[in-house]
Parts: structure tokens; C-alpha cells; sequence
């Protein structure tokens, strides 16, 4: 029997997958901290046979070839990719026999990359599993604009010819498990399920559901930006990643701290946002663990910026690590842990948290600017009127053309306006955060436009 194991990364919004038949394994598309899979492997008393990866990544470092070498396994990437390791060069309709009850059958599906490869897995009695990368997703398909704007529109055809393809080869009860989909901006839009077949996706997926153009414009309509790393993962992965190290940061002491803020290097506080809202080192940035660490510190912070850590104990300064290396930020300037008083010199400062009922509560009171974060497309499908709008990507840049006064800044839920508010307040403005889904905007009475 053949059995499909997930390894989720939440963070970055990615899977990755064990394929074992009890005895032989593959994993596919692995993400840089392979000491999960090793251990992974060990608990289901499999050996790692074969790493195939579906594509050359954008959103993340692979760990594939560290795997492969880990474990002696045969690394299996697209013969047609150019890369700086030797691999098993994969093309279309190739076999990996992987042991007499398991096979993969290799599927060309350009779309997301050129060189897009999807994944059948076979038993004695036909396909069992299809691993489709960032080809056919959950309810959508992956975005083909990463490879340049001079691609696009090629790209996207071939998505749209690739999906289809697929969903021909195989029955309608074969499971599908793509890569992204579940928050990685790789993915065109985002799954609303958390499991899918092909038949499923036959009758849902716009790709499977609509003529050619109206799926082309819909989805290219649907294009935000994604984030600013995503321009380094690709090239650092053709050159083939080296292992993650996992070192635990030095330690760095209250007068360390403040010499590293007052020379305007980051120092990043990755408590809750309620926590940091109570209290903070004037100066610190806001990014916590319980949200999209990697993506968004990783969207922010300029390449090869020392970043020093602030947190509550010393797991979540390795848990941490090991959410930045994935995106190649391999080692930590330094780290304190225990409580915010412990980390400086100086006194705390603090900043407000609200909700939506709250911020139309005081607009009858004082005016006040509402600044929101959100993407453009969030945006553009309703916002309050007269909110002033910067995406979190742009604020670093756009703090200085925020409006002068009290600055009420909100997202879609509360993580990003948490970061935004951190920058402003570092920047020496008087914030509010507000910790609310925008789901509740207009219930509270705010007016909202498109």
C-alpha cells in the first residue's frame, strides 16, 4: 500500500511530501531544514530513496540536494533546468522506479516555470497520487508572472494547457498534492479546502472549468505583488543549497541591544502583538512567530541585513532560525530572551490596540489617519473611504508620506498592521494597532468603498 505523508510548512505557506510503500521512500519538493525529513523517515522506518523537486523554487531554499546527500538518494530534477549540481535529469514521460510497488511518472507542466515538472505515482494498479507542484492547486493554479513580465503571457498559456493536459491522464478519484496553495504567494490564489481530487478540481477549477481567455484574464486580473526574495530563491537553488546550519545565535546583552539600534541595524521582536503592543524596546521591529515570519520580515529587510532576535525563550529563537533560513538568511546577528525589561536600558514603550468598533468610535471624537496595509488587490475589493493606502511592502520606504497625526493602522486580521505599527512607532509616531478582521469593518458602521 502506498501511503502519502505531509509535511506542512504554515509559515511560508508550502508543503512538502513522503511517498512510501512501508519500506522505500521519495520526498518531494523538501524545504531547507531537512532534519525533519530525516527524522520523518525514522519514525516511519522508511529509507529516503529519491528527492524529486517539481520545479526550481521561488518562494523557498530547497533542501533536496542536502537531502539527496544526507541519504544517498538520487536527487531528480528537470534536464532542461541549468544547474550547478549533478542530478538525475527528468523529462517528460520518464518512469523512477522506486521499488516494485511504487513508481513516479514524470509529467511536463510548464506554467508556473518553463520546466515544470508534475509527479504520477503509480502501484501495480495504476496511479495512486499526483504531485503537481505549482501547477494544478487547490481551486487555482500557480502564478506565471514570477519568471519576468517579458514571460507572462506565454507562461500562463502554458498553465492553462498543462492543467488540462493532467487532469485527462488520470480518473477523477486520484488525490492531488500540490506544493503551494495554502499561502505561498507562488500559488494565484489560495486553497479553501485542505484536500482535493482530480475530479473535484474538474468541476471547480477555473482552469478545468473555463474557456482559455476567460482563465487567462481572470487570473492575471487576480495579480498582486509577491514578495522582494523571491527574486534571490531561484538562482541560489540552481547553484544547489547547502544544508541548513542551525547554530544557535550568540547572545547579546541590554548594551549590545541599544548600540544596535541606535546604529540602525534590526532588531526584531517576535512576541505576539499583544505582548509587544504592552510593552517593547523603543526602536524594535514587530514580527512574531504566531504569523508569516519568514514571508514578510523576509519581503521587508534589504538583502544581507543582520538581524538580532528578541523572545520569550530560547525554542522560539530557534524556532525562529529555523523559519529564516528557508528563505536564506542563514545565520542571526545575536539573540536575547527572558522579558522586554531585560533587553534594555532604557524605559519601554507601548502603543494602543483596538478594534473596528473602536476606531468608529473615536472618529466622532478627534480626526485620526487610517492607514491600511493591506495588498492592492485587498484593497481594491473594498476599503474604508478615506483610509490612506501603503501595502506593508512599500512602508519602509512611504513612512515619510504618511499623513501627520495619530496613526490608526489596520490589515486584514491584525498580523501586518502589527509590523507596520512597529515601523511607525520606531519611526516616532503616535500608533493605534488594530487587532480585528476587516470582515467586522463595515458591521461597525465604517463606510466602505471600492
Amino acid at each position: 500500500m502506498i501511503d502519502v505523508v505531509t509535511v506542512e510548512t504554515p509559515s511560508l505557506g508550502d508543503r512538502s511530501y513522503v511517498v512510501h510503500d512501508g519500506r522505500h521512500a521519495v520526498v518531494v519538493d523538501p524545504q531547507r531544514d531537512i532534519d525533519r525529513l530525516l527524522q520523518l523517515a525514522d519514525k516511519l522506518g522508511v529509507r529516503i530513496a529519491h528527492v524529486v523537486e517539481t520545479h526550481i523554487h521561488n518562494d523557498y531554499l530547497t533542501g533536496g540536494l542536502a537531502l539527496a546527500e544526507r541519504t544517498g538518494a538520487t536527487y531528480h530534477v528537470s534536464g532542461a533546468d541549468t544547474v550547478s549540481f549533478d542530478r538525475n535529469r527528468v523529462a517528460d514521460g520518464d518512469v523512477i522506479e522506486v521499488s516494485p510497488a511504487l513508481r513516479l511518472r514524470a509529467v511536463a507542466t510548464p506554467g508556473h516555470t518553463f520546466n515544470h515538472l508534475s509527479y504520477i505515482a503509480e502501484d501495480l494498479d495504476g496511479p495512486v497520487a499526483v504531485f503537481t507542484g505549482g501547477s494544478l492547486l487547490f481551486g487555482s493554479t500557480g502564478r506565471p508572472d514570477l519568471m519576468g513580465a517579458e514571460h507572462t503571457d506565454a507562461l500562463v498559456h502554458h498553465q492553462f494547457v498543462s492543467a488540462r493536459r493532467l487532469a485527462d491522464m488520470l480518473p477523477d478519484e486520484t488525490p492531488i498534492y500540490p506544493t503551494h496553495g495554502f499561502g505561498s504567494f507562488c500559488s494565484a490564489t489560495q486553497a479553501s479546502t485542505d484536500s482535493s481530487t482530480i475530479g473535484q478540481e474538474r468541476a471547480s477549477n477555473p482552469v478545468l472549468t473555463q474557456q482559455e481567455e476567460e482563465y487567462v484574464e481572470g487570473l492575471l486580473a487576480g495579480l498582486d505583488d509577491y514578495p522582494a526574495y523571491y527574486a534571490r530563491m531561484a538562482s541560489r537553488n540552481a547553484s544547489g543549497p547547502e544544508e541548513a546550519d542551525l547554530t544557535p545565535p550568540e547572545p547579546v546583552d541590554a548594551a549590545t541591544l541599544d548600540q544596535r539600534l541606535r546604529a540602525g541595524e534590526w532588531v526584531v521582536d517576535l512576541r505576539n502583538r499583544v505582548a509587544f503592543a504592552a510593552g517593547h524596546v523603543p526602536g524594535t521591529l514587530n514580527f512574531g512567530l504566531d504569523g508569516s515570519l519568514a514571508t514578510y520580515l523576509g519581503w521587508l529587510i534589504p538583502a544581507g541585513t543582520a538581524v538580532t532576535v528578541l523572545a520569550s525563550t530560547p525554542a522560539e529563537v530557534t524556532d525562529a532560525q529555523r523559519e529564516l533560513v528557508r528563505i536564506g538568511v542563514e545565520q542571526l546577528a545575536g539573540a536575547a530572551t527572558g522579558k522586554p525589561e531585560q533587553w534594555t536600558t532604557d524605559d519601554l514603550e507601548s502603543h494602543g490596540m483596538a478594534d473596528f468598533a473602536d476606531l468608529e468610535a473615536v472618529r466622532h471624537h478627534r480626526a485620526v489617519v487610517v492607514l491600511d496595509v493591506r495588498q492592492h488587490a485587498e484593497w481594491a475589493e473594498g476599503h474604508i473611504a478615506d483610509a490612506v493606502h501603503r501595502p506593508l511592502h512599500e512602508l519602509l520606504d512611504g513612512a515619510d508620506s504618511i499623513p501627520p497625526g495619530e496613526v490608526w493602522v489596520h490589515c486584514a486580521a491584525g498580523y501586518r498592521a502589527s509590523v507596520a505599527a512597529s515601523i511607525l512607532a520606531a519611526a516616532g509616531r503616535r500608533v493605534v494597532a488594530i487587532d480585528d478582521d476587516f470582515g467586522n469593518a463595515a458591521a461597525a458602521g465604517l463606510p466602505i468603498t471600492t
